[in-house]
């Protein structure tokens, strides 16, 4: 197969966050680090080598950058400090560009101005819509009447059929992102069987995201970055379930005993996001830890706007049960504006789709490992 150099991959690369090759001399220490680098994976290097002889193919064939938890060890060890950990994420960043054909993520993550008119935009569209489809200020002020003024089920049809336009779309970016790693990318026919036989590859990293476990941390179990996580990630998961799916019984004028499993499930879901998330922020202020070091306006948009998203959720709560009708309509009218707009703006374009491709990523890596041991070796 013919092998085609780009030069201008490396500056195309750079355009997406800090990527310095310049200082490497390939010494191979970051990869020989790496508890998560293999034969068949051998990350951080091997991307790097790609970007600087311009080898556009295998870095759209490549895996690699979605397999990287970003530890910090290969920064902490390599002699020149190009930061490795850093370029992995630069190029996550990247890729998230290349399997979207709409160009809207290459946009988003290339230009500041895109950003911020980007959320600007959705916010004002959003508001337009719920003004139109589902708010009604003139519901009850002599008390909290919160299904006059926003119907369950309106809010309910509303959110779910952005959930599933954009779930389609981020579909497309999936199919993609097959035909650029697995089908083309692949070096041996992959048959159905590796796709079945590896299947609870997918769900075992889709519930888990076990991956960060295998990442040495110093300190105690109940600190490591994949319980923070992990927690962080069931506490959305469940905001998402009620919020998407079982709105109607969510959302209700009937203020529930303390542990009602509407009330509980609420609970859980909030303090976790709260905590977590203001940790993670706090974390990137600081600037402490090597992950955080670098910080991309798009690494601030999802957090930002999913604590606010919890935090005006957390006002709704609390003037619903207080009985202040007016505070909690206009509570509820941010809260619905904030999250939708974060749905539509880093669901299928930003970070929230790394979501999607990690657990993928380590599906697809699986698959086609276990194509290449079906077959058959040379004899002799």
């Amino acid at each position: 197969m013919k092998t085609i150099s780009d030069p201008t991959l490396l500056s195309e690369v750079r355009r997406y966050g800090r990527f310095d090759v310049d200082a490497c001399y390939n010494c191979g220490s970051c990869a020989a680090v790496c508890d998560l680098a293999e034969d068949s994976a051998l990350f951080p290097r091997k991307c790097m080598r790609y970007v600087q002889m311009g080898l556009r193919e295998p870095l759209l064939r490549s895996l690699d950058p979605w397999l990287c938890y970003y530890c910090g060890d290969c920064a902490q060890t390599c002699p020149r400090q190009t930061e490795p950990g850093e370029s992995m994420m630069t190029l996550r960043r990247w890729l998230t560009a290349q399997y979207d054909w709409t160009g809207i993520s290459s946009r988003l993550y290339t230009s500041v101005a895109w950003q911020l008119g980007a959320l600007a935009a959705a916010a004002a569209l959003v508001a337009g819509l719920l003004q139109a489809l589902v708010f009604h200020w003139d519901a009850p002020l002599t008390h909290v009447a919160l299904n006059t003024f926003a119907p369950a089920r309106a809010v309910h049809t509303f959110d779910l059929t952005v959930a599933t336009l954009l779930t389609a779309l981020l579909g497309t970016y999936v199919l993609r992102m097959f035909w650029l790693t697995v089908y083309r990318g692949g070096t041996a026919q992959v048959p159905l069987a590796s796709f079945i036989e590896e299947a609870q590859i997918l769900v075992l990293h889709g519930a888990t995201q076990k991956q960060f476990l295998e990442c040495a941390e110093p300190g105690r179990w109940f600190e490591s970055r994949w319980i923070k996580h992990f927690l962080l990630v069931s506490g959305y998961a469940i905001m998402f379930a009620l919020v998407v799916v079982f709105l109607e019984w969510f959302q209700t004028d009937t203020v529930h005993p303390f542990w009602h499993p509407q009330r509980l499930l609420g609970y859980y879901a909030a303090a976790v996001l709260v905590v977590f998330l203001s940790e993670a922020l706090w974390g990137r202020i600081m600037k402490k830890e090597q992950m955080h070091k670098f910080t991309d306006l798009s690494d601030w948009a999802f957090p930002v706007l999913l604590w606010l998203t919890a935090v005006t959720g957390i006002i709704v709560h609390v003037s619903r049960i207080g009985g202040f009708p007016q505070a909690t309509y206009a509570a509820y009218a941010v809260h619905l504006v904030v999250a939708i707009t974060m749905l539509i703006t880093v669901y299928p374009f930003g970070k929230w789709s790394h979501v999607v491709y990690r657990p993928l990523a380590m599906y697809f890596h699986a698959v086609k490992k276990n194509a290449l041991r079906r077959q058959p070796q040379p004899v002799g």
